[in-house]
């Protein structure tokens, strides 16, 4: 038995029938690659039950506490049933990408069985008109609960069911899988009891070791080195940051990396991170002033931070605090609001390193289960969200993949597209991936505020041409010996050597991994331990290398 963080168990408590508290993706693959050209859905079936060893997520259920007295636990499903998680669909005639996305939303509006193991994959056939895709492609649609993962953990299960060749060996698995049997009241309660007991002594620990950095933020804030995030009243509230509807809808575009690493090349100091969001601001902006609705404050994002360690890797739940970025909506020149992001995320990871990112993370730890699950009942029963200013308008997560292609089955897989959780005061959902040279920006939102995902998917690639524009018309070489001006000293530091020596090719290598689209584990990697080692849990995977973060 495992049991559920604080954190975890939050979006058990948010979950209803109008929120939907899982995460996922649209995943397409090309099966012209598999032996035959073709790969059969008792095949897919095969193919991921064989794999499931590799992430724990696949076969635990959850046991609730009796009264919601303490956090629940992951066991081992004694029933678990792989036909229940994995279903099979067609698209009708002519099985274009708006049908596809109607599909993804209807799918992804529904909650999940609590019940069982929380994930579900649909395989979706009959993509045969949508375009930039090849005939006889097929998608498949998951859905998997956001108690059971985050960003990084998630990339651990799209690991499992993928390989680097259309052949794959899977590997013997080091224990058998054995079911768990399921809890008795009793023993729940006793396990409550006994957590009840020694949670204020974890808590004094935790508080004992956070005080002193605490107080040395406080100083910093008064004396001006640190900003402390937007206050929420001066938040603005737009159509996405009230009560969300049942019904969902589904967009997006993918943008090429190379062409988005350029542009980031032509601001001094600015990541692949930062001109995303950049897009996502122009976007909002161009969608909000096409409605009559621009606030004139700028629009607040969340974006994850992962404070997954090491030895954390694999496992279950969420290791996440986040970091809150203006996006510079207000701004009518997109360079302009690129350089507004840029310094506001520059002030949000100060923040963010100056607190500790993995403390924030440990005090959602000790909140009450009793006193969380009220609080977010009353919060989405009552409709607070109309009532209460937003703490942020929307969410930008971003999940790094491979930049080397990946197979499923022997089909490649030839693009795939975020899905995200839409909650009350939060009705729009942008998730990143990357992969394959490729970055897609994905927008989920509640269609009661956005009934047309399609005009904004175009204010997306209207808002990357503009910023695209701008940015190319500054010279990259003018820009880099600016660069190299300011910084005299870097330059007389470095030694006049024929070749680098392989310590100097290794920084250089990280410095070239350090800028995918990745808040998580880019702020991971700046809470590292002083013996060096990352603490994103991303590296080590060779499905992974080669990615930039920013």
């Amino acid at each position: 038995m495992e049991q559920l963080s604080g954190l975890d168990s939050s979006f058990l408590y948010f979950e209803s029938q109008r929120t939907p508290m899982h995460i996922g993706g649209i995943a397409i693959y090309d099966p012209s690659t598999a032996p035959g050209g073709k790969v059969r859905f008792k095949q897919i079936i095969q193919y991921i039950e064989d794999r499931m060893h590799r992430a724990k997520s696949f076969r635990q259920r959850l046991v609730n506490v009796p009264l919601n007295l303490d956090y629940p636990y992951w066991i081992e499903d004694p029933d678990f049933d792989i036909e229940f998680h994995i279903r099979h669909i067609a698209l009708p005639e002519p099985g274009d990408w708006r049908q596809l996305c109607i599909q993804a939303a209807r799918l992804h509006s529904r909650p999940l069985d609590l019940t069982k193991p929380l994930w579900e994959f649909t395989v979706v056939e009959g993509l045969d008109n949508v375009k930039g895709l090849p005939k006889g492609c097929y998608g498949i649609i998951t859905k998997i609960h956001h108690a059971a993962i985050d960003g990084v953990s998630g990339v651990d299960m799209t690991t499992a069911i993928h390989a680097l060749d259309v052949e794959d060996e899977v590997e013997t698995p080091e224990h058998p899988w054995v079911p768990e049997r399921v809890p008795t009241t009793p023993e729940l309660l006793a396990r409550a009891y006994s957590n009840t007991l020694t949670t204020p002594l974890r808590l004094a620990n935790i508080a004992a070791k956070s005080i002193p950095t605490l107080a040395g933020v406080a100083r910093s804030v008064s004396r001006g080195e640190l900003k402390l995030p937007t206050a929420p009243n001066s938040i603005p509230r737009t159509r996405f940051n009230r009560v969300v509807s049942p019904h969902r809808v589904v967009d997006g575009k993918s943008f090429d990396l190379g062409t988005i690493r350029e542009m980031k090349s032509r601001q001094p100091g600015a990541t692949v991170n930062d001109v995303v969001l950049a897009i996502v601001g122009g976007a909002l902006r161009i969608y909000l002033k096409s409605k009559n609705e621009l606030p004139s404050e700028p629009l607040v994002t969340m974006a994850p931070v992962s404070v997954r360690s090491e030895g954390e890797r694999g496992s279950m739940g969420n290791q996440v605090t986040a970091m809150s970025v203006s996006l510079g909506t207000h701004v009518a020149d997109p360079v302009g609001r690129l350089q507004f992001v840029r310094q506001s995320a520059l002030d949000s990871k100060a923040l963010t390193n100056a607190v500790g990112a993995r403390q924030l993370a440990d005090y959602t730890k000790f909140l009450s289960p009793v006193t969380t699950g009220l609080a977010a009942r009353l919060y989405t029963r009552m409709g607070l969200a109309n009532r209460f200013y937003p703490v942020f308008n929307t969410v930008v997560t971003n999940v790094p993949g491979p930049q080397m292609p990946l197979y499923s089955a022997g089909a490649k897989l030839v693009t795939q597209y975020g899905l995200g959780p839409v909650f009350d005061g939060v009705g729009l959902f942008h998730p990143v991936f990357s992969y394959c040279g490729h970055i897609t920006i994905a927008a989920n939102a509640c269609r009661d505020m956005m009934p047309d995902p399609e005009f904004y998917a175009d204010c997306l690639q209207d808002s990357f041409d503009e910023l695209k524009a701008g940015l190319m018309k500054r010279p990259a070489a003018s820009v880099a010996k600016s660069e190299s001006r300011k910084k005299p000293a870097a330059k007389a530091k470095r030694k006049p050597t024929a070749r680098k020596s392989p310590s100097a090719k290794g920084k250089a290598a990280k410095k070239e991994q350090a800028e995918i689209v990745d808040f998580q584990v880019a702020a991971a990697e700046a809470q590292a331990p002083a013996n060096g080692k990352s603490t994103n849990g991303m590296a080590p995977s060779t499905e992974t290398s080669g990615q930039e973060n920013s």
